[in-house]
C-alpha cells in the first residue's frame, strides 16, 4: 500500500467519537498576570484554567490551557454568555501560546471588546502550545498544526471549562476565531453535538479569514509556487506530522537546501527574523514534493484538515479577504460551496481587511445568542 493510500484510509475526516462525559474537567487555575493594562482594566478577573480535552489524531486526552476573562458588572438574567475566541497561526513550540503573550498574539483588543459587550471570553492555547502542568500523554507535547479536529475539540473544552470556572456564566456560548482560529471555531460548528453531550447550548460560529479547503496547497508545493506564507505553513504542517505519524511523512521527502538548513527557524516564534523572513529567503523549489507518492502521502492529510467535514450544527458566519496570501478566496470559495451543499445555514461577507469583533460580527452574535434566525447566504451555491 502506499503511504498516500495510507493516509486516505486512516485519516479521512473527523474522528467518530460518542458523548463526552460531563463530569467536571478542569484540573487547576492560576491568576492570569502577564497581560497589557488594557486588557487587565477591562476584565474583572483573569485566570489561566487547565483542562481536558481530546487529541483528534489518536482520540487521547489531552490537558490544555485557556485563559478565561470575566466582564465587569453584574451578570444578566442566566448568566454571561460565552465566547470562545480561537487564536491566529502561530508556531509548533510551548512558548507560542496566547496565554504567554502579553498581547494575547494581538488578540488583547479583541478580547477587551467582548468584554465590553458583556462576554466571559475564553482564548484556548491549543494543544501543545503554552505550559502543561502536569502531561500525562504524548498529546501534551506537540502542536498538532491546522488538525481540525483537535482544534475543533480545543474549543469546546475551552468553553466547557470557561463555564466550570465562572460560576456566573451561563449555558450559552459561541464560537470564534481568525486563521487557525477560524478553521478551529467552524471545526467545532460541525464537531458539538456528538462531543458536547448537551451540558452547553452552542449558538453559532464566526470565522474571520479561516483555513478550509487547503487541497490547492499541495499543488503549490508540486508546483513550486508557493507564497512565502505557505512555505511557512508547509513547513509546519510537515513538521507536525512527523510528528504525529514519523513512519508515513519523512521530512527529507519535502525538504532540501535552505529550506533544510533553516527549518527550525520556520517553526518557531521568535521576533526577529520571524518565520516569514526567512520564508523569503528560501526558494519554494526547496519545499517540493521529491516524488509522487511523497506528494499523494501530503494530499491525503489534507484531505483530513479540510474543511467541511460535515454539516454544520448551527449558524455560521464566514468573513474572507481576496487578497489572503495563505488562504486565497477561491479556497474559501470551495469550503462554502460545499457547506452550503451541507444544508449549512451561513452568513458570508467579503472583506478587503477582514478584521474580528467588528460591528457587524458583535451583532451577529448577539443575534443567535437571542435566538433569532440567521441570514443564509446559501442561495445560489448549494
Amino acid at each position: 500500500m502506499s503511504a498516500g493510500v495510507f493516509v486516505l484510509a486512516a485519516c479521512g475526516g473527523h474522528a467518530e467519537t460518542g458523548p463526552a462525559k460531563s463530569a467536571a474537567h478542569n484540573l487547576g487555575s492560576a491568576p492570569l498576570t502577564n497581560v497589557v493594562d488594557s486588557l487587565r482594566d477591562a476584565a474583572a478577573s483573569m485566570n489561566i484554567v487547565t483542562h481536558i480535552s481530546r487529541s483528534g489524531i489518536n482520540d487521547w486526552e489531552s490537558h490544555p490551557t485557556a485563559s478565561v476573562f470575566v466582564p465587569k458588572g453584574s451578570p444578566p438574567g442566566g448568566g454571561f454568555p460565552i465566547v470562545v475566541l480561537g487564536h491566529r497561526i502561530t508556531g509548533l513550540s510551548p512558548e507560542c501560546a496566547p496565554s504567554l503573550s502579553p498581547t494575547l498574539l494581538d488578540a488583547a483588543p479583541t478580547v477587551e471588546t467582548l468584554l465590553k459587550a458583556g462576554y466571559v471570553v475564553s482564548v484556548p492555547d491549543f494543544q501543545g502550545l503554552g505550559k502543561a502542568s502536569a502531561p500525562t500523554t504524548p498529546s501534551d507535547k506537540y502542536h498538532p498544526y491546522l488538525d481540525s479536529t483537535t482544534l475543533g475539540y480545543n474549543m469546546i473544552d475551552a468553553a466547557r471549562a470557561a463555564h466550570e470556572a465562572v460560576p456566573q456564566s451561563s449555558a450559552s456560548w459561541l464560537a470564534m476565531g481568525v486563521g487557525e482560529g477560524g478553521q478551529a471555531a467552524w471545526a467545532a460548528n460541525e464537531l458539538v453535538a456528538n462531543y458536547n453531550n448537551g451540558e452547553l447550548k452552542f449558538v453559532g460560529s464566526v470565522s474571520v479569514s479561516p483555513v478550509t479547503d487547503v487541497d490547492g496547497l499541495a499543488d503549490a508545493a508540486q508546483n513550486g509556487t508557493l507564497s512565502d506564507d505557505q512555505k511557512v505553513e508547509l513547513a509546519r504542517l510537515l513538521a507536525a506530522l512527523h510528528t504525529e505519524y514519523p513512519d508515513v511523512v519523512n521530512l527529507d521527502d519535502f525538504r532540501r537546501g535552505a529550506a533544510q538548513q533553516q527549518w527550525d527557524a520556520l517553526l518557531g516564534c521568535q521576533p526577529a527574523p520571524t518565520a516569514l523572513q526567512v520564508a523569503a529567503q528560501i526558494p519554494a523549489t526547496d519545499l517540493q514534493p521529491t516524488t509522487d507518492e511523497a506528494a499523494a502521502t501530503l494530499r491525503g492529510f489534507l484531505k483530513k484538515i479540510d474543511l467541511p467535514q460535515a454539516p454544520a450544527q448551527a449558524p455560521m458566519m464566514v468573513v474572507y479577504g481576496d487578497a489572503d496570501p495563505l488562504s486565497p478566496a477561491a479556497w474559501t470559495d470551495a469550503a462554502l460551496d460545499a457547506a452550503c451543499k451541507f444544508g449549512d445555514t451561513i452568513t458570508i461577507q467579503k472583506d478587503p481587511q477582514p478584521q474580528l469583533a467588528s460591528e457587524a460580527q458583535l451583532t451577529w452574535a448577539a443575534d443567535r445568542f437571542a435566538g433569532n434566525p440567521a441570514p443564509n447566504d446559501c442561495g445560489g451555491r448549494a
